[in-house]
């Protein structure tokens, strides 16, 4: 049976507006668009739904999970199978986490001793999200380059960025309910162009794409609006506009 929009989005715990633009960009295309514009999905959309939240979790760039999906020789069981696989993984690794934290509570009590090595058992930072992502969107040179730049950085210094960054963000937020096509804010986006470009290597599409990941991606989201709420929607459009004028 198909279903409208809100329906797939209630099911799905996604935004409307990320059907929307799942649909934009190609990535679920609606099987059915009735006559007064309202978009239809059949149980084949929400299979591809399904997998494309799966990919989603574990990382993958939205092109990333178009490629994937798109390519005639993805196998939807095999797919199913090496999501099992990588969840149990992860939950094993969750397990641990909670144990540690068990054991440490008992630890903190006097209750039982535990080793430098116990107190750390099911930590694993080695693989950074964010990093992944960039790499899959635009390579790993830009990447290489903004990570070998910071390391490069003394503490005081990156300790600096770090301040600076975080002052832009201030000021953006600031000025959020203003318009982003307006000078002033044209001129703090301009700062943060800058900024990125002291540690990375960003083309003006680049930077439009990072704003659009600050709205696609979740993590990116909460992140940014700790400093104002909608911040990153209101970064998104901001840096769109600063690319289009910019090429």
């Amino acid at each position: 049976m198909a279903m409208k929009v809100k329906e797939v989005s209630e099911l799905a715990s996604i935004s409307v507006r990320t059907l929307h633009h799942y649909d934009e960009i190609g990535l679920l295309v609606p099987d059915q668009v009735t006559d007064a514009g309202y978009r239809m999905y059949s149980d084949a959309n929400l299979e591809r739904l399904q997998q494309i939240l799966f990919f989603k979790e574990l990382g993958f760039s939205l092109k990333e999970i178009k490629n994937i999906l798109d390519d005639p020789a993805f196998d939807a069981e095999e797919a199913l199978h090496m999501h099992k696989l990588i969840l149990l993984e992860k939950r094993q690794r969750l397990d641990q986490m909670i144990t540690t934290i068990d054991k440490t509570v008992l630890h903190l009590r006097g209750e039982i001793e535990m080793t430098p090595k116990e107190q750390f058992q099911g930590f694993d930072f080695s693989q950074n999200p964010y990093e992944q992502e960039a790499r899959e969107r635009w390579g790993d040179n830009a990447v290489n380059e903004a990570n070998q730049k910071l390391n490069d950085q003394p503490a005081d210094k990156q300790k600096e960025l770090s301040n600076q960054m975080n002052d832009i963000f201030r000021r953006l937020a600031a000025i959020r309910h203003t318009a982003p096509e307006s000078a002033e804010v044209q001129g703090e986006i301009k700062q943060w162009y800058i900024y990125l470009n002291e540690i990375g290597n960003y083309s003006p599409e680049a930077f439009k794409g990072l704003g659009q990941m600050y709205v696609d991606d979740e993590r990116f989201t909460k992140n940014i609006d700790q400093f104002g709420e909608g911040l990153a929607q209101f970064m998104c459009h901001a840096m769109a506009v600063f690319a289009d004028q910019n090429q």
